[in-house]
């Protein structure tokens, strides 16, 4: 079967031919257990809804090119938050622009009037990105768009009345994030203006007023405001009820380039609030940013995905049929952490499902020693294990004296990752360089989880629960067999219910 889709009814290029699904997926650094598009050029996830049993992952997509070009929304499902099947171009550009970021939601009591109550539409909120506009020096090329499917995502028609917001001369404005609002009965709108947020709200995704700002004397400055996204979320083993802010930013981020921060405040249904003075981060690495999470999610389960790579090296991974990935699927939470509340990041219970738990061991390493342990294939992997030590450093290693090292610092209270001697590093100077550090000041005095899954070039580190988390992509010239454990401490380092264990493809 070929995949097509259609652009003012006529047929336009297929994105990819699921005949030859066999050669897919197959391609030097191509992730196994990760969404990646059949071929070309993907960045931001968009319109992350769920409906009918459908998770829905649109995506920026250029079927043109490895590189950035004018954006279309691609688009894949899945059931199960973890295979997932690739679907036609879902938004192509037209006359006001390219389809830029953005979201989608049930519209359940069709209040756009774009479907029925017994078949309410999805709509669409995305950006329309004129270029011809920013090619003459303009600063209203950016303006705001609809459309809706009622076919739940298969096909979809623009709003006639687009733009629903026009701009009136603010250079990045763009990104809407769009949910129900209870507080207020009414749709609320997220969108970035430069450096700060707006919220704006509507009865019938039509018609839009602003109502507040939020961000211009907070937060990190350090680039432009992307990708918003607001929720609440109780603290977990209380009634508490506080709402997360994401926020986008580039550059700016902690270890260069790219990443995405976020705040803990209050909403009153209108205006966004916090006293957060720390800048903090869902992930500390280089490699996850623009991530948001879905809408219309059952049990309100707050569902986060990102675009696995950086803007600082984006478009020079040495990749050649397909550009990028996303992280995978994880759920956020709140804890309370020394008297503070955090942002728990985590993988979904249903990643398990394609991992082949491996036996659970107690290792002990010597003070000032290490152990080398082999695999097949540790970039199609997890490993696990729970450890009270403060200091160690994990090296995982090929025959070609590569090496992706993961050092937990006890005098610096930071875990490092550093890629620098870890395979093809030198396609660009911000990769080459790059050894990134996370602070850990809050790490539990007993034990603790560390869980790493790596897949052919990337490695996701969570500890302690996801209370601190790093995403980087790598990119070895052959896969990783070898894992020395180092001890640097006088005591002996304990390692318990170690596991290796592979994951499957999901292609």
């Amino acid at each position: 079967m070929t995949l097509l889709s259609c652009k003012d009814g006529e047929k336009v290029k297929p994105i990819n031919a699921v005949s030859e699904q066999q050669n897919l997926y197959q391609e030097a650094y191509r992730p196994q257990f990760h969404f990646s598009p059949p071929e070309k050029w993907m960045n931001d996830p968009n319109g992350l809804v769920y409906n009918q049993g459908v998770y829905h992952l649109f995506y920026q997509y250029y079927p043109e090119d490895i590189v950035w070009g004018p954006m279309h929304w691609g688009h894949a499902i899945s059931k199960d938050m973890v295979h997932w099947e690739n679907k036609p171009i879902a938004l192509f550009p037209d006359e006001h622009g390219y389809i830029f970021s953005g979201s989608a939601v049930v519209d359940t009591d069709n209040s756009s009037g774009f479907g029925r109550l017994d078949n309410p539409p999805l709509v669409a909120i995305f950006t329309y990105h004129k270029a011809e506009g920013a090619e003459e020096g303009r600063n209203d090329f950016q303006t705001q768009g609809i459309a809706y499917s009622l076919d739940n995502g298969d096909t979809w028609v623009k709003y006639e009345g687009n733009p629903v917001i026009r701009n009136e001369g603010i250079k990045d404005f763009r990104d809407p994030k769009v949910f129900w609002n209870d507080k207020t009965n009414n749709w609320t709108m997220l969108l970035v203006a430069g450096d700060h947020l707006q919220i704006w709200q509507s009865p019938d995704l039509k018609d839009w007023d602003k109502v507040s700002e939020f961000g211009k004397d907070q937060g990190a400055h350090g680039g432009v405001w992307e990708c918003p996204d607001l929720f609440p979320l109780k603290v977990e083993g209380t009634d508490l009820e506080k709402w997360v802010l994401l926020i986008s930013i580039n550059p700016g981020a902690p270890n260069g380039g790219s990443g995405t921060q976020y705040f803990i405040g209050d909403f009153d249904g209108k205006t966004f609030t916090s006293d957060q003075k720390e800048h903090k981060w869902i992930d500390w690495g280089t490699d996850n940013y623009a991530g948001v999470t879905y809408n219309n999610v059952p049990n309100n389960d707050r569902i986060f995905i990102g675009w696995m790579s950086n803007w600082a090296y984006a478009q020079e991974t040495p990749t050649e049929k397909w550009r990028s990935a996303m992280t995978l699927p994880t759920k956020l939470t709140l804890r309370q952490v020394n008297g503070a509340i955090e942002l728990f990041n985590y993988p979904l219970d249903s990643v398990d499902k394609i991992r082949n738990l491996g036996a659970q061991e107690n290792i002990s390493v010597d003070p000032q020693s290490e152990k080398s342990l082999t695999f097949d294939h540790f970039n199609s992997s997890e490993v696990k294990f729970k450890t009270s030590s403060r200091a160690f450093s994990l090296d995982f290693q090929n025959s070609l004296g590569e090496n992706l090292s993961l050092i937990l610092d006890a005098e610096n209270l930071q875990f490092v990752l550093d890629r620098s001697q870890s395979g093809k590093v030198s396609f660009d100077d911000d990769f080459i360089k790059n050894v990134q550090t996370m602070p850990v000041p809050n790490l539990p005095r007993g034990e603790y989880e560390v869980r790493i899954i790596m897949d052919w070039s990337s490695v996701e580190v969570f500890i302690n629960g996801g209370q601190y988390v790093m995403t980087a992509q790598i990119f070895p010239n052959e896969y990783y067999k070898t894992l020395v454990i180092s001890n640097p401490e006088d005591n002996k380092l304990e390692m318990e219910k170690f596991t290796i264990s592979p994951i499957k493809s999901i292609w």
